[in-house]
């Protein structure tokens, strides 16, 4: 068992600066991960969390949920590794690589449509 394997959480998961390289990153090549960068006070973070949480469920562990709260410790640095400038954002990794990103909250059909047109999944 790979050290990966052994630490894999579930199709949805928190995650936070410690761990983002071998939760999202590693991860991604072997399924894509959707990462919520979301924020308590927000509400449209509120909004979006449960249709991606609907969204996940549908794919049935075909792609994974990673919920980056920046509010908690240092995960505000991760986002500003990767340019956000607002909550939500939504960012996308296969690969070890970003194939997409959007902000603000979305509808489902939106939802698997964006996961559709950056990956093999229907």
């Amino acid at each position: 068992m790979t050290d990966l394997q052994a630490h894999a959480p579930g199709p949805i998961f928190d995650t936070h600066l410690e761990h983002f390289d071998r939760d999202v990153i590693e991860a991604s090549h072997a399924l894509p991960v959707l990462v919520d960068f979301w924020a308590d006070w927000c509400p449209p973070c509120r909004a979006l969390s449960p249709v991606l949480d609907r969204v996940i469920a549908h794919y049935d562990g075909r792609i994974r949920l990673a919920k980056v709260e920046v509010d908690e410790g240092a995960n505000m640095k991760l986002a500003g590794r990767y340019g956000l400038r607002g909550f939500p954002t939504v960012l996308l990794f296969v690969k070890g690589e970003i194939v997409g990103r959007f902000a603000s909250a979305k509808p489902e059909h939106w939802v698997r449509e964006f996961i559709a047109e950056h990956t093999d999944i229907e």
